[in-house]
């Protein structure tokens, strides 16, 4: 079983040292190979021999004509920085269009109670800025439903 196992690792470790390419020949069919692809080819390396499988580019792809330059600490920083201030300024966006949502929400809730409280045919007492109480009558009870229909007309949508 030992040997078995010995066997079927070396196997699949001698593919890691490969370097892979990806080349498009002159009739435009792309390959993918382990052999250098021909001279006028437009090749690229998908992983190049001395790239271990985990430390490809984020991407998996490297082009052979440029490659780029390894990033400082602080470009990484400043990078990671601006990341995470466009991530909470778009957390933040989203929380104020939900507060307005919940808010719009509170508002046609708050309609349609008045709605039908009014409808009820309950008296309804109002207190004035002296402090007295007067009775609402029918025709001031008609205005403020037809009132609170356009509010749920507008915020109920």
């Amino acid at each position: 079983m030992s040997k078995f196992l010995l066997i079927l690792l070396m196997l699949t470790s001698a593919n890691t040292f490969a370097a892979i390419s990806k080349w498009v020949d002159v009739q435009g069919r792309v390959h993918y190979s382990d052999q250098p692809p021909p001279p006028e080819a437009k090749a690229e390396t998908l992983r190049s021999a001395s790239d271990s499988e985990g430390s490809a580019g984020t991407s998996g792809v490297t082009a052979t004509s440029a490659p780029a330059a390894p990033k400082t600490i602080a470009e990484r920083e400043a990078e990671l920085k601006k990341a995470q201030q466009a991530k909470q300024a778009a957390a933040d966006q989203a929380a104020q269009k939900q507060a307005a949502a919940d808010a719009v929400k509170a508002n046609c809730a708050n309609a349609q109670q008045n709605l039908r409280t009014l409808q009820s045919g309950v008296r309804m007492v109002e207190v004035d800025a002296k402090g007295e109480r007067s009775y609402i009558d029918d025709t001031q009870r008609q205005q403020r439903i037809e009132k609170s229909q356009q509010d749920i007309s507008n915020l109920c949508k």
